[in-house]
């Protein structure tokens, strides 16, 4: 018997609603780990940088650590083990609200960061070394060269490789569905079950992540063209 598709089935009413919700988790997911990724990503960057040893020694760590193991992995470790880390009442304010979610965005958050802080330290490097030493020698401190000087440098530097790293965690975001996160693939596989029809419901998942990818990498190229153009020459 000849499969017969349904992509209106998979679209409207219902299973359409799953796949909507669905992808609001995932944007939210995304949208929230982006940002702190980037925020954490530039502190671990600027501590390895730095020349306090046990700072660049911690931060190393960080960095070959959370780059080196599964992010599934990770995942599960922030939903099964933080419980044994955290304190009672943070694992009681968390339960109450949505653990699942809170150990999704910890995990892509970290995995993220630790990319993207190796990034930002490459970018740093691409940077004469004069203009740190000429900073200082201006009285800024060490924080603030970098904040004032070299990081905006370093960041139009490094908008290729950002962008690759938002894209890798849009994508990843898939794999917070392990521990109960209702996001886009979890309501495509729901679909699925109910349905049989997951061709399609993954089709439209599938368009759906590339919309989002393609937004991104869009969003981000017009801010680095338009910072490009407003630079000092």
């Amino acid at each position: 018997m000849a499969y017969s598709f349904d992509f209106g089935l998979v679209v409207s009413g219902e299973y359409g609603e799953w796949l909507r919700q669905g992808l609001l988790t995932t944007l939210h997911i995304s949208a929230i780990s982006i940002v702190g990724s980037l925020l954490l990503g530039t502190l671990v960057a600027v501590l390895r940088l730095s020349r306090i040893k046990p700072l660049v020694w911690g931060s190393a760590a960080f960095t070959e650590f959370f780059r080196n193991t599964p992010l599934l992995v990770q995942i599960f470790f922030w939903y099964f083990g933080s419980y044994s880390v955290l304190p009672d009442f943070v694992n009681e304010w968390l339960y109450k609200r949505d653990f699942e979610f809170a150990a999704g965005v910890i995990a892509l958050t970290v995995y993220t960061a630790a990319f993207i802080a190796e990034d930002i330290r490459s970018g740093v490097f691409a940077i004469p070394k004069t203009q740190l030493e000429a900073s200082r020698a201006t009285g800024l401190s060490f924080l603030q060269a970098m904040r004032y000087v070299i990081l905006p440098q370093a960041f139009r530097i490094i908008i290729p490789p950002l962008i690759s790293q938002f894209l890798n965690l849009v994508k990843n975001s898939s794999l917070v569905m392990a521990v109960g996160v209702m996001e886009l693939t979890y309501m495509a596989r729901q679909i699925e079950a109910y349905t049989f029809h997951g061709l399609e419901a993954f089709t439209v998942s599938t368009l759906m992540y590339l919309s989002i990818s393609l937004v991104i990498s869009f969003a981000v190229n017009m801010y680095n063209k338009r910072v490009l153009k407003i630079a000092p020459r």
